[in-house]
């Protein structure tokens, strides 16, 4: 009987230990519905990402992955490749995909991380993606954009040398290329002498030894800091760089790692070989990642606007990359800076910048191979900024992340996590050394409080260049008896966007077709652009008179044109255009 009882209050203690658990679940579910949302923030999304954090490649096909089966008739993903290591370069192609064919949509392409340490334009550009599914049905605005554009985003071009950078000991510079084997140092060998990680950590710092006389000395300001010794005194220390160890015995240390080809100097426009170009490797297209997005580019003439997201310096960067080409119209001009100037509006401290001109000469960019060669408006964003160090106190200071700043900024905002004080270590070859310095992880990459700020203002500034490729719309059809049996069409072609359904390099250079505006379905005799309605001046067609051959529909601008037609006044118009999509209208 004892027993009996004693079961009896443990089951009953069971039950009313479910029983408040039950209840905590549904008052934290209450909460949480009844929390008050921020603005900008996706309502209740349904795949939950942290944004404070760098993802390597299993990480981004996760992401990637849940987006699609949480939001399949907005987002497919794909890949457009392999890379050197075999990992698949992916795709998010991402649109209302019950409305309209994606591939003949007006579209934007994204991608970052060219350079394998400049990590967070991945995260930017996935954020991009999470944000439009996430707020499709929700934020009025979004949902229209998705209905009538279509954006490209691929994460990553650069996936092996990414996770390389994240799973290896590297600096915050290494390795700026891809994984390509290559024999930097001339030696006949390849990547046989790479930066070595003598502690394990998963940081390549700098080394250091003592020298009463030496040229550096500890900075009074700040041990963990180097500074060089005055002109009239001796120093401490002799620096000798970053990492490493002398691997293949030929005096010298780090000189042959991974790769360092440069992936953004090897594009097929106005492309220099290495002694014009420092890092252009081969050929145009020589590595396979880069072949892959412009094979991609050129099967989907629909690609009107383009954004690639770099590392940093607080830019919003055009072509051309050099002084000599001269490629750009005035009208083209116009609409990057309507969309630079904008961008300097929606990112604080952000500069609008000519690359040649405002930053350095750069041949065979991807930038400049977009616009050059397809004649897509192109930009690309420095994403981390100095600006986000600290208010600047001096007005007259000129600096970029000094050595001061970053030690400061990681003692008061990063309580030390960011900068490895000096500590002693036995180096095979210089004996006892110190090895200390900035981890890889701190001023190339914006630490995580700064993360999803940068990717917000930057998501944005693309949207809004998204927003303004052509938007087009057939705007009036009229149909007028002139006798006999013969009537005249008059078709108004609209474009309610500031970026034209062909750029002017587009059109001068025939990279694509025109824009076809044909009447179907009729008995077409004559075909004609209406150059001025108001003086009824036109321009007649003669060879395929129902298929009228145009530029462009310009910017915030129109297109007349005219046909004269026998029998029964009656026909489908079409307008087909490779940037500004395909419309039908049957009168």
């Amino acid at each position: 009987m004892l027993n009996v009882i004693k079961e009896y209050v443990v089951l009953k203690f069971h039950l009313f230990a479910i029983l408040i658990l039950n209840i905590s679940m549904g008052m934290a579910a209450e909460l949480t519905k009844s929390a008050l949302k921020a603005m900008g923030a996706p309502n209740n999304p349904h795949v939950e990402v942290a944004w404070n954090r760098y993802y390597d490649h299993a990480g981004i096909r996760d992401i990637c992955e849940r987006l699609e089966k949480a939001h399949p008739d907005l987002i497919q993903l794909g890949s457009i490749g392999k890379s050197v290591q075999g990992l698949d370069i992916y795709i998010l192609t991402v649109t209302n995909l019950k409305k309209g064919t994606a591939d003949r949509k007006p579209a934007m392409y994204i991608d970052g991380n060219i350079h394998s340490n400049e990590i967070q334009g991945s995260e930017v550009a996935l954020y991009t993606a999470w944000y439009l599914v996430e707020n499709y049905g929700h934020v009025d605005w979004i949902t229209e954009l998705l209905d009538k554009k279509t954006f490209y985003v691929v994460p990553t071009i650069n996936p092996d040398a990414r996770d390389y950078y994240i799973h290896q000991g590297n600096t915050p510079h290494s390795p700026r290329s891809g994984l390509l084997p290559r024999d930097d140092d001339g030696d006949g060998l390849v990547d046989e002498d790479p930066m070595d990680d003598l502690d394990g950590d998963g940081h390549i710092v700098r080394m250091r030894r003592r020298n009463p006389n030496g040229r550096w000395k500890v900075d009074p300001d700040d041990p963990r800091m180097m500074i060089q010794a005055d002109p009239d005194e001796k120093g401490d220390y002799d620096y000798l760089g970053w990492e490493g160890i002398d691997n293949d015995d030929d005096g010298r240390v780090n000189e042959d790692g991974p790769g360092f080809y440069d992936p953004n100097r090897n594009w097929g426009w106005r492309w220099q070989p290495s002694y014009v170009q420092y890092g252009s490797d081969q050929y145009p297209f020589s590595i396979p990642e880069n072949r892959a997005v412009a094979d991609f580019v050129l099967a989907h003439p629909n690609i009107g606007g383009a954004q690639s997201y770099h590392n940093s310096g607080g830019m919003i960067l055009r072509g051309p990359g050099t002084e000599d080409d001269s490629s750009y119209s005035s009208n083209d001009q116009r609409v990057y800076e309507n969309i630079g100037k904008l961008g300097e509006q929606m990112l604080p401290e952000y500069k609008y910048m000519v690359l040649w001109k405002d930053l350095y000469s750069v041949y065979g960019g991807e930038l400049d191979w977009f616009y050059g060669a397809r004649g897509i408006y192109t930009f690309t964003n420095e994403l981390w900024t100095s600006f986000d160090y600290f208010r600047h106190v001096d007005d007259d200071a000129e600096w970029f992340g000094r050595q001061k700043e970053v030690y400061r900024f990681d003692e008061l905002l990063l309580f030390g996590e960011g900068i490895i004080s000096w500590k002693k270590i036995e180096h095979p070859q210089y004996g006892e050394i110190e090895i200390g310095g900035v981890k890889k992880s701190w001023t190339r990459t914006a630490p995580s409080f700064l993360l999803e700020d940068m990717c917000h203002r930057n998501m944005a500034f693309t949207l809004f260049h998204a927003y303004h490729l052509p938007l087009v719309s057939i705007d009036s059809v009229s149909v007028t008896s002139l006798g006999a049996g013969l009537s005249q069409v008059d078709v108004l072609i609209v474009n309610n966007r500031m970026i034209p359904t062909r750029s002017d390099h587009e059109i001068n250079n025939k990279f694509t077709r025109p824009d076809w505006i044909t009447l179907e379905d009729a008995n077409v005799v004559a075909g004609f652009v209406v150059t001025n309605p108001l003086l009824n001046l036109t321009v007649e067609q003669k060879y395929k008179p129902e298929r009228i051959n145009i530029n462009c529909v310009p910017p915030m601008a129109s297109v007349y044109v005219r046909w004269l037609i026998t029998g029964t006044p009656r026909g489908s118009i079409v307008y087909d255009s490779a940037k500004g999509g395909l419309l039908r209208y049957t009168f």
